[in-house]
Parts: C-alpha cells; structure tokens; sequence
C-alpha cells in the first residue's frame, strides 16, 4: 500500500514540476495556458442585441389629446424578435423587379416559380387572444396591417364583427405581443377611407398619422403600405412615398370565415408568389388552422414575406439593427 500510495504522488509531484516549468516557458514567451479542469470551458460571450430607439421621439399630433391613445413605454423597449420561421428565398429563386425612377413600386405578387405564398391580416376590430397563441406555438410568419380606428375601437364596427360587437379591440398591447413574435406591423391608414375620393393633403394625412401611431405604439415604423379595399391612385402612390412607405402591397386572394379562399385568378387555385388576404376576427384562430392545412395539403411553403420582396428589389437591403423608429416622415 505504502509503495502504490508513493508512485501515485510521485506522479503528482512530477506532473506539478512539468506544469510549473511550462508556466515559466510560456510566461516568458507572452503564451498563456489554459486552465485545467473538469469544468466546462466557459461559453464565448456575445455582445447585446441592440434596443429599439425611443419611440416616443416621434411626434403624433393624432392621440396627444386621447388619455386612451397615450403613448406606452413598452414600445420603445420592445425584445428582439424570435428567428424567422417563414421559408427564405434560394439565390436566384427571385425574379428582380425593374422600378421606375421615383415611383412607388406596386406589389400584387412576389415573382417567383417555388410553391411559397405570404399571410398577410388587416384592421384589428377583433383581437382573438387564441391566435397570438397559435402564432406562438406554429411561429406562422405573417404581416399585419394595423388600421388605428379599428385598433383602437373608434368609430362603426366592421360589418363582420360577430354580432355587431368588438372582441377585444381598443387594445394595442395585442399588436405589441405579435411584435415581440417577430411580426411586423404595417400601415393601413387611420380611417380606412376610400382613398380614390380623397386629395393628396387628405391621402397623406391618413398614411402619415397612421405611421405615427404605429411608430410610437409598436417602435418602429411601417414600410408597406395597404390602401383600403385596395384602392388607390397616383396621388395615393405620391402620398405614401412622402410618408416613408417602401412599397404598396395588394393580394390575389382573400380568406374568408372558415378558412374559405376566395381566388381572383380565373382557375381559382393557389399560384407561387400568391399574397393572401385576413381580416382580425373573433374566431381568427380557428379559421387560420383550416387555412394552414389548405396550404400545407396542396403542397405551399410560407414565405417571409419581407425577405422575398427585398430579394425581389421591392424593398431596400435591411440595415443593421433593421428599420429606425425614427425615420422621418414630412
């Protein structure tokens, strides 16, 4: 036992030797050693993700005087939103788009061949708290269109509403909580008017103050802009260009009650690069689980919808940090 117990520390004491002559050869070489032990090396540290800007910076002439529109400091300190899980563009899946010079490029549907197509959802009358929910669990990229008199429940309820009330409406902390799911919100003016009948200093005003609202609700600002009932001219084009607005998008198809797709193609089926059309409703959650297993039987992917409308030269690059809640709006 003795003699064991001598050769086990007589290899100690020799592995210390070496130990401390190689700290001494490397000292006076300027190398380090790492540390020995049974740990788990330490993770490599990664530098903090950057903070929305300060939402609030960002005048809106439209809610000072509302109590109930006043603005939340929650959206100027919104989380990083959670990885895309919509389907990206390939290289060279995308056709580019030729722009005309000074013109706001007009989106009906993304150029591409791949059975991919884009959910996009209006207004905001009705806030069905089981649909963040399923957002949640499913991570479904979609893109919203906040319309303020419907968010905030002002004004005559839309038609569709069950039984003539809202459901849950008057809130933008649902909006917010689709925010910090990754999901952007556009603009969809602050009235819904038939734009055709207004003028230019009526168009901008509506675009404007709706991407003011958003801004400061949400903290950052919108890039899309829908016309409601997608109507719109040239002077609706010039408007929402003034206002800061990247692109205008439309659909091909819109979803009913029920998950039911109504088609403008003649065919009456789904195309690659098809936008499709939701409105917030009571039941929203239950009628985008029929949607969703309508797209996934007839073999479509969902897209992310902003990826593809970059790649297709709608959009600018994104720039790093994404877009400032600060950026101006005349």
């Amino acid at each position: 036992m003795a003699r064991w117990l001598t050769m086990i520390w007589g290899r100690k004491a020799l592995r210390v030797a070496l130990g401390i002559g190689l700290v001494g050869i490397c000292s006076a070489s300027g190398t380090v050693l790492p540390a020995t032990s049974d740990a788990a090396p330490p993770l490599p540290t990664t530098p903090p993700l950057p903070t929305a800007p300060d939402a609030t910076a960002v005048p809106d002439a439209t809610t000072a005087s509302d109590p109930a529109a006043a603005p939340d400091p929650a959206a100027a300190a919104s989380p990083s939103p959670p990885s895309r899980v919509g389907a990206l563009p390939r290289p060279g899946e995308v056709d580019r788009v030729r722009k005309r010079a000074g013109r706001l490029p007009v989106v009906t549907a993304i150029p591409t061949r791949r059975k991919v197509v884009f959910l996009t959802i209006d207004d905001g009358w009705e806030q069905d708290l089981g649909f963040v929910e399923l957002v949640r669990e499913r991570a479904v990229p979609i893109t919203v269109f906040a319309m303020r008199d419907a968010v905030e429940a002002r004004g005559v309820p839309d038609p569709s509403a069950a039984g003539g009330h809202y459901v849950g409406a008057g809130k933008w902390s649902y909006f917010r909580e689709l925010r910090d799911l990754g999901v952007p919100i556009e603009d969809h003016t602050l009235t819904h008017p038939n734009l055709w009948g207004l003028g230019y200093a009526a168009q901008k005003a509506e675009i404007c103050g709706s991407a003011k609202v958003i801004a400061k609700r949400i903290g950052r600002r919108p890039t899309l802009f829908r016309p409601p009932f997608g109507n719109f001219n040239d002077t609706t084009l010039r408007a929402a260009k003034a206002c800061g607005q990247s692109a205008l998008l439309l659909w091909t198809a819109s979803v009913q009650p029920g998950g039911k797709i109504s088609y403008q193609a003649p065919d009456k089926k789904l195309h690659p690069g098809d936008i499709l059309l939701l409105h917030f409703r009571a039941d929203l959650a239950r009628d985008f689980r029929v949607l969703l297993d309508k797209i996934e039987r007839r073999g479509f992917e969902l897209g992310d919808l902003d990826a593809y409308l970059r790649a297709a030269g709608f959009l600018p690059p994104a720039p790093p940090g994404g877009v400032p809640a600060s950026q101006p709006v005349e």
